[in-house]
């Protein structure tokens, strides 16, 4: 399969220019980031070397496994997975650009703190949970507002945007719903003008319904079974609160 990801991500790459042309948005306002669960440092570098360098881990665990293989590589990494508390000093250890699963004020407190221990700043997106599913983590879409108004305060946390995992169907429609809705909550924050919250980024969209999801505004696609191949484990094992 390691032969194929650079052909993999040409592909990926096409669909992505394809639905942005059909879309009339210019490619390069969409990322490609790689959803690299499971996927081993010598497999990441293959992508690397296919020029694709923004990566994404689900699992702080990984992240540590991972890291002084890949710190020699020029890349830059995004955290996707359920945040626990007490991986946060961890989590910070693995030069980690961006929090996209920032879900709760108790774990922005946590981080703020951490942060100004540390004197650092980290890029964080805001999920929310767009599908309604008790499954799912991220904010309840009514409350996405005021979540990003509470973090707004914290000096250490910078907002960048958005994101949603979105429902897991083959149903388009379905799936095009929780992007739009998204969509939406971005516009009602852009227009309140909160200090210190940028709203340029919607991270939305898999292998299976990335065109959907750049259709609707997505800026960052998260992909990785179409690039890598199947996991062992299904999609759900990694948003297990308890396993991160």
């Amino acid at each position: 399969m390691s032969e194929h990801i650079a052909e993999n991500i040409a592909v990926i790459q096409g669909r992505i220019e394809n639905a942005c042309k059909a879309s009339g948005r210019d490619p390069g306002e969409v990322k490609l980031l790689l959803a690299t669960k499971t996927v081993s440092a010598e497999r990441i570098k293959i992508a690397f070397s296919a020029g694709v360098t923004l990566i994404a881990e689900n699992k702080v665990q990984e992240l540590k496994e991972k890291f002084e293989a890949l710190k020699d590589f020029p890349h830059t990494k995004h955290f996707i997975g359920h945040l626990q508390t007490n991986k946060i000093k961890d989590l910070l250890k693995c030069e980690v650009a961006c929090i996209e699963s920032l879900d709760r004020l108790d774990l922005a407190e946590k981080l703020q703190q951490r942060l100004e221990f540390e004197d650092k700043t980290i890029e964080a997106l805001i999920q929310v949970n767009t599908s309604f599913e008790e499954s799912k983590f991220g904010v309840s879409p009514e409350h996405a507002v005021e979540l990003v108004k509470q973090v707004s305060q914290f000096d250490r946390i910078k907002i960048k945007g958005l994101m949603t995992i979105g429902l897991f169907s083959d149903e388009i429609e379905r799936v095009r719903k929780c992007f739009r809705l998204l969509k939406e909550i971005q516009r009602q924050i852009i227009d309140l003008e909160i200090p210190n919250v940028e709203m340029n980024e919607l991270s939305m969209g898999m292998s299976g319904d990335l065109e959907a999801a750049i259709e609707e505004g997505a800026t960052i696609v998260r992909i990785g079974t179409a690039i890598f191949g199947e996991r062992i484990y299904s999609d759900s094992y990694y948003w297990n609160e308890n396993k991160n």
